[in-house]
């Protein structure tokens, strides 16, 4: 049982579960957005004889196709992946490039062994070969 106690306290479990409870909240939060909002607007702009394309439907032999609902789903859908990708996607790419650029100006190649070594080392550590620096070597 401690165990299980230990893997319930960790934190990725906690930090996951607020991250649930956060995005079903934002859901929840751009679902009344598109219906309440944005759908309503589409349908004035529109002229549709409704107000709402949420209620926009046809029927073929007594069975009900409500494409206006889907509508509002692939709207939700949209939003919610243009904020995801413009909030966390491409910062996450821009932090993640400058972490590697500060990594590739930091480290050299060995010439012996191609293994990655700090740009200041005298010896390689993987191969133990002498390593001239930039500034001895002849011209």
């Amino acid at each position: 049982m401690s165990g299980f106690k230990q893997f319930l306290l960790r934190g990725n479990i906690v930090e996951l579960a607020v991250a649930v409870i956060i995005g079903a909240t934002f859901s929840g939060l751009v679902q009344a957005f598109v219906s309440d909002l944005v759908t309503p607007l589409i349908g004035a702009v529109t002229g549709g004889r409704q107000p709402n394309f949420a209620d926009y439907s046809f029927t073929i032999n007594g069975s009900r196709f409500r494409y206006g609902d889907f509508l509002n789903h692939l709207l939700t859908f949209l939003i919610i992946s243009a904020i995801v990708y413009w909030l966390i996607v491409a910062p996450m790419t821009r932090l993640i490039s400058l972490f590697d650029r500060d990594k590739a100006a930091a480290t050299k190649q060995c010439p012996e062994c191609l293994s990655d070594i700090p740009a200041e080392a005298r010896r390689c550590a993987h191969c133990t070969s002498e390593l001239v620096p930039e500034s001895e070597k002849p011209r």
